[in-house]
């Protein structure tokens, strides 16, 4: 097998001795798309501002994080500058929040393509009317010269995409992109997001809570609960045969496309607090499956090739939630 883009090995990730993460095991190859879904709060999000070193200095990160086999975790920071925004760049989830708003939104690309490309001035702003161009922004030689705030959330969240794309990154992370916009324009940027990912070549890491866009999207697809991965398989895997209970209840909360109307199912419960989980499998509580064995945690295991759950009780796939 070729060796990944990206290796994550162990990441534990802690606040104040109260856990975030729980050894997170993650190999996201050249080119390829992988999903991360899970509820709010799992961890998704955590886990790549930990590999990027973007976490404030009161977290705790243990692990390994290794890009091409170089270890970035513990990096100088003059190490992380020239790979994030270069090698691995990332999409937030609120343009609003993450753009300057006192700055033009042009100048902040500008910003970018002078630190990773080495361009000067006249270059980096002829560089960012193309970019402008490459993810549609509609008259790009005034947009430039325009603030946050006369945009629209679909027109920031395409600069921001410009931005990340300025310094031709290897890995895209894209962190809810479509949060907060209206529905044509959800679909406007994923399909902005395939077609450069199929034009550039590169990888794509698609943190979502929408199931559907997940489906369309990625290649392989790994559900996190309570800062754990549980689950991992090839995207028509995971969607046709589910192995993980929180898995099969995700996907019998949503409603059928075609065929009969049905009663959409519910996980009970809720996600325990960070502060306050579970001895063994952090799921049982809300599990119809759980017994006294899933007191302890159990590992990723094998259900086929390529597919693996953390679940003792892989032979119960369907109607969990039923």
């Amino acid at each position: 097998m070729p060796e990944p883009l990206v290796s994550i090995r162990g990441l534990d990730v802690r606040f104040n001795g109260i856990p975030a993460l729980r050894g997170i095991d993650l190999d996201v190859g050249r080119g390829e798309a992988v999903g991360l879904v899970g509820e709010s709060g799992c961890g998704k999000s955590v886990t790549w501002l930990a590999a990027l070193g973007l976490l404030p200095h009161t977290a705790k990160v243990a692990g390994s994080v290794r890009l091409e086999g170089r270890e970035l975790l513990g990096a100088a920071s003059g190490a992380l500058d020239n790979v994030r925004g270069g090698r691995v760049a990332m999409i937030f989830q609120d343009p609003a929040s993450a753009l300057n708003p006192v700055q033009r939104v042009g100048r902040q690309v500008g910003e970018a393509l002078k630190l990773h490309r080495g361009m000067d001035d006249k270059a980096a702003r002829a560089e960012t009317r193309r970019l402008f161009e490459l993810v549609g922004i509609p008259d790009p030689a005034r947009r430039i010269d325009v603030y946050p705030h006369e945009m629209s959330g679909g027109q920031n969240q395409r600069v921001m995409i410009a931005m990340a794309l300025a310094g031709q990154p290897e890995l895209l992370v894209a962190d809810e992109p479509t949060t907060a916009l209206d529905a044509t324009i959800q679909a406007q940027i994923l399909d902005l997001l395939r077609r450069l990912q199929r034009e550039t070549g590169m990888a794509l890491v698609l943190i979502s809570h929408d199931l559907g866009v997940v489906a369309d999207m990625c290649s392989r697809v790994c559900v996190m609960y309570a800062g754990r991965i549980v689950e991992q398989a090839p995207s028509e895997q995971i969607f046709a045969r589910p192995a993980h209970p929180y898995t099969q209840g995700l996907l019998g909360a949503l409603p059928d496309m075609v065929g009969p109307r049905r009663r959409l199912s519910a996980i009970p419960g809720g996600v325990p607090e960070p502060w306050n989980l579970p001895s063994g499998c952090a799921f049982s509580p809300r599990c119809h499956l759980a017994t006294p064995a899933c007191s302890l945690q159990p590992p990723l295991l094998r259900v086929e090739d390529g597919h693996e759950a953390a679940c003792i009780h892989l032979h119960a796939r369907e109607g969990v939630f039923a």
